[in-house]
């Protein structure tokens, strides 16, 4: 890949100069979904497929972005000067956002830089390419510029660009798996306090499996901030009946049970049993890989995805179809959607001697109901940001 983006780099912008080559991965969140910005715990994992960037410094404050992705859009340029959001320049607005959030902070970007990037995850389908974008971004200005930032910085930048210049509000999970990723290992977040340990990821005999629903969603027109909002204003209704929590994550099942008719909306009730009980799933998932209990963190990862089906209605008939098409299949752990929903992906777990017939038929089943094929990935865990 590193080839592919600097044979791009060289023909776009030229071989003079020097240049240097980067890489940040996308990520899948194995359990604990729509917790993290309810101040509960996550699980996610990064990738070895993500996204690639070859960058040469200017003297001037121009700075010139190229996409092999996007190869039809040519180069798109714009000024460490005029930072302002455009929403018709296109993907540019993330890495734009990023050094407008580091400006903010007082971080000094002086001069302007050519880019090329190359992203292996696909767009829109749920593996985070945006923050991953985000996340190697804050990686070269920091190595660029010499900012002194560490990873868990970088990650923050990369959210505060997402919420305040993109306009999603997203939690932290993505960007901060994707500054923290650590090869075979998936990241126990406690999303409220950035407490994170890594816990190793023992698939002896099973694959990580990921099927691409091709139905593409795109988080700032989805219903993903009505969602935020609905669980802001639970939390904000329980705090008003007399509880002393700061966010959902903090409740157990039974205090919530004991307190939920303090909301008083029935779906709100129902988005913050799923944040409460998503919560507590997560914490008894990373215990049962602990105690090298598979069969439990599949029957774990099956109930978070009905929770996400009928009380976050987050799930829609590609994402249930992939998922009730996975479990079918002989040898399959468990399964269940990933990312924020309304199409994108399904994570799965799949013995390993299974994944070929595994593949073949969910393919086979999905399209009979939906009308068009799934992709898959079987996918290794990697590690974070890196220069090539």
């Amino acid at each position: 890949m590193k080839e592919i983006v600097e044979a791009k780099f060289k023909e776009i912008f030229g071989t003079e100069g020097r240049f240097k080559t980067y890489f940040a991965p996308g990520r899948v969140n194995l359990i604990g979904e729509h917790t993290d910005y309810n101040g509960g715990h996550v699980f996610p994992c990064a990738l070895t497929m993500g996204t690639y960037a070859t960058v040469r410094e200017r003297e001037d404050k121009i700075l010139n972005f190229y996409s092999i992705n996007f190869d039809e859009l040519g180069i798109l340029s714009s000024s460490i000067e005029n930072l302002t959001y455009n929403e018709n320049e296109n993907w540019i607005n993330y890495p734009k956002g990023v050094i407008w959030a580091l400006k903010s902070e007082g971080y000094n970007i002086d001069h302007g830089f050519d880019i090329v990037f190359y992203g292996t995850i696909p767009n829109g389908a749920g593996l985070s390419s945006s923050a991953s974008l985000e996340v190697l971004t804050g990686f070269i200005l920091n190595d660029m510029f010499k900012l002194n930032i560490d990873n868990t910085k970088i990650a923050l930048i990369g959210q505060k660009a997402e919420n305040q210049y993109v306009g999603v509000n997203c939690g932290i999970m993505d960007q901060f798996v994707i500054a923290n990723g650590k090869k075979d290992n998936a990241v126990f977040l406690d999303t409220a306090t950035l407490k994170y340990q890594y816990a190793p990821i023992k698939l002896e005999n099973a694959k990580i499996v990921i099927i691409n629903t091709n139905k593409k969603r795109g988080l700032g027109d989805s219903k993903y901030n009505v969602r935020r909002a609905e669980c802001e204003k639970a939390l904000e209704e329980l705090q008003q009946a007399g509880l002393k929590i700061k966010s959902l994550g903090e409740l157990t099942e039974e205090e919530f049970e004991e307190n939920k008719s303090a909301i008083k909306d029935e779906i709100r009730q129902k988005r913050a049993k799923h944040a409460v009980y998503e919560n507590q799933r997560t914490i008894k998932a990373v215990k049962a890989l602990e105690d090298n209990n598979l069969k439990l963190f599949g029957e774990l990862m099956v109930e978070s995805h009905n929770s996400l089906r009928d009380d976050y209605e987050v799930t829609g008939i590609e994402l249930d179809t992939a998922v009730e098409e996975a479990l079918k299949q002989k040898g399959v752990i468990g399964a269940r959607m990933t990312g924020a929903g309304f199409g994108g992906c399904a994570v799965s777990i799949v013995e390993t001697d299974k994944v070929e017939n595994f593949i073949k038929n969910v393919e086979k089943g999905y399209r009979e109901k939906i009308g068009y094929n799934p992709d898959f990935y079987v996918v290794e865990i990697g590690d974070g940001p890196r220069t090539l």
